[in-house]
């Protein structure tokens, strides 16, 4: 099948940047939407013409690299799936789709597709993290662990920070990306004793990089890839709000 692609072409972070036009023909439906890409990268190489950058890794849906909008939605139109796992079976022949990149003041353009995502590195510098004393790592029952508790931290932990829910959000909000990494280690034994601090030092650094408000809408559930609950936003607004009425975390925020 042939697939059109209007795809925004920017060359640096300067760059004002446009939407190109191309067409890839001889599209086979199980190819990946990466595949199809590699494929016009091929075709613009040999044409020597300049190959769209986007960002990519694993290609299995575990690194959170991949990402773009794909006709205004994050990783495209089916829930559930990183772009790297979405096949062109999903499309049909003489399909037009538009690839933008992730549009986020957080998420500077660095080159056509591609953006700075380091704004969560720093977030979970500030926080993202247990301080424990380090060894030979410790025997796995040690510390019994509920298991309602556990399949909830394992459900939190399944964000890949890929940012979809920040460029889906109309606030472009980190929240959901903030609370599963907050609950993910507040719900376990070990991430008790900075829980509080934890909560109130990840928040202020995402203020810092200028993330947007979160108001309830729900786009960053909806297009996360690894289906993570808005439940996890209301455990961290506990979590800050516990810590900031106990006076906790003001050598993190100052």
């Amino acid at each position: 099948m042939k697939i059109i692609l209007h795809i925004w072409r920017q060359r640096n972070a300067d760059d004002k940047g446009r939407m190109a036009r191309y067409e890839v023909p001889n599209v086979n439906e199980h190819m990946s939407f990466l595949e199809m890409l590699d494929v016009l990268n091929e075709d613009l190489i040999a044409k020597d013409e300049e190959p769209v950058a986007f960002d990519h890794d694993c290609r299995e849906g575990i690194c959170g690299m991949c990402g773009s909008m794909v006709n205004g939605v994050a990783h495209g139109p089916k829930p559930g799936t990183t772009l790297c796992q979405l096949h062109m079976r999903f499309f049909k022949d003489g399909d037009e789709l538009y690839l933008e990149p992730w549009r986020a003041r957080a998420f500077p353009i660095v080159k056509d597709l591609v953006v700075d995502r380091s704004a969560f590195d720093r977030v979970m510098a500030a926080g993202g993290f247990i301080s424990v004393a380090t060894g030979s790592a410790p025997d796995g029952n040690a510390i019994l662990v509920p298991k309602e508790d556990a399949d909830r931290a394992m459900d939190a932990a399944a964000c890949i920070g890929c940012g979809a829910c920040v460029a889906m959000c109309p606030n472009a909000s980190a929240s959901l990306f903030l609370a599963a990494k907050i609950s993910h280690l507040g719900l376990l034994p070990q991430g008790q004793p900075e829980r509080h601090e934890r909560a109130v030092a990840m928040v202020a650094q995402a203020n810092q990089e200028l993330f947007g408000a979160c108001t309830n809408i729900g786009e960053c559930e909806a297009v996360c890839p690894k289906e993570i609950k808005l439940e996890v936003i209301a455990r961290m607004n506990h979590d800050f709000l516990l810590a900031k009425l106990a006076g906790r975390g003001a050598a993190e925020e100052g």
